[in-house]
């Protein structure tokens, strides 16, 4: 899979999480979690973008660690 790939299912994930938020009862806990997936999955489909454009090693390798727990973050989520 190449980055242009991933870019774009990262991006229809964030997508995806934000459809299912607008699904979520509007209750104090929905509210919550809501917020949270929003938050996680939109921050792993942007930081995966500043992944493609990274002018050093380092920065490459700090913004996939971001991407990597984020993306941990909305699975947790999606699961609670």
């Amino acid at each position: 899979m190449n980055k242009e790939e991933l870019k774009q299912r990262v991006k229809m994930f964030a997508h995806r999480c934000v459809k299912l938020c607008t699904k979520l009862p509007n209750t104090q806990l929905g509210r919550h979690i809501s917020g949270q997936l929003i938050r996680s999955s939109t921050s792993a489909a942007s930081n995966y973008r500043a992944v493609c454009i990274a002018q050093s090693r380092a920065t490459f390798i700090a913004k996939l660690a971001i991407v990597i727990e984020e993306t941990d973050e909305s699975y947790f989520w999606i699961e609670f």
